[in-house]
């Protein structure tokens, strides 16, 4: 089965992704610097991958999988740090 994004939709603090089979997923901005530094305008300039399966922001530079959403994955462009 795959699994694809329908809409997104976001409020002040969270990004919403109604997915094809009927789930709403709910991840706060702050696991994405980038969209929680855009404007609300540049926010909703995203557009859905044919498949269904990427979000991407062509005037911020972000590029967002579903499938990592449902992981609980955010961004992964820096490094976790180590724990000692």
């Amino acid at each position: 089965m795959t699994i694809s994004a329908d809409t997104v939709r976001f409020d002040d603090h969270t990004m919403w992704v109604d997915l094809a089979d009927g789930r709403t997923v709910g991840v706060p901005l702050a696991w994405f610097p980038r969209l929680l530094s855009a404007t609300p305008e540049q926010r909703l300039k995203f557009r859905i991958s044919p498949t269904g399966r990427g979000l991407h922001w062509d005037e911020i530079d972000e590029d967002i999988s579903v499938p990592s959403l449902l992981e609980g994955r955010g961004d992964m462009t820096k490094p976790s740090p180590k724990a000692a």
